[in-house]
Order: C-alpha cells, then structure tokens, then sequence
C-alpha cells in the first residue's frame, strides 16, 4: 500500500509541475500575440500614411493628365479608392 501512496504523490507532483509549465507557457504565448498586434497596428498606420500621402500628392497633379474624353485615367480610380479606404481605417481603427 505505501508504494500506491508513494506513485500517488509523485503523480500529483508532476502534475503541479505540468500546471506551473502550462502557465508559464499561456503567459508567453499571451506575450507574442500583444507584440504581434501591435505590429499589425503599426503596419496599418503606416499603410494609411503612405496611402494619405500618394492620395495628397496626387491632389497637386496637372489637370492636364486626365483624358479628353472626360473618362478617369484608371491610376485616378485607383487614387480615390486608396483614399477612401484610408478614411475608412482612420475612422474605424480607433
């Protein structure tokens, strides 16, 4: 009998010993995906910059680029639609 006793306690050890790894391991694990949040926000601020900046800088742009028959160049679509989706993330990001 006092060798079950004996398996016992070491079955309870090991499993506090398991608990403790476990832990420590959900904490970490906690830990990488807040620095990876963290990396996708500052991916997307400076998505939003770069796109509020080509979008302003395309505001300065001739006139004259646009095509005669009234019709927008596609790099002008494309221009508009980064620039709203960029309002879009600034107002829906915070």
């Amino acid at each position: 009998m006092k060798a079950l006793a004996s398996r016992k306690q070491l079955l309870i050890a090991e499993s506090e010993l398991n608990r403790a790894y476990l832990l420590h391991e959900l904490d970490t694990l906690a830990g990488e995906v807040q620095a990876l949040a963290d990396q996708a926000k500052t991916v997307g601020l400076i998505a939003s910059a770069v796109t509020t900046l080509v979008v302003g800088l395309s505001a300065f742009r001739d006139r004259k680029s646009e095509p005669v028959a009234g019709r927008p160049s596609w790099w002008r679509t494309l221009l508009k639609g980064a620039g709203l989706l960029s309002s879009l993330w600034s107002k829906f990001h915070t």
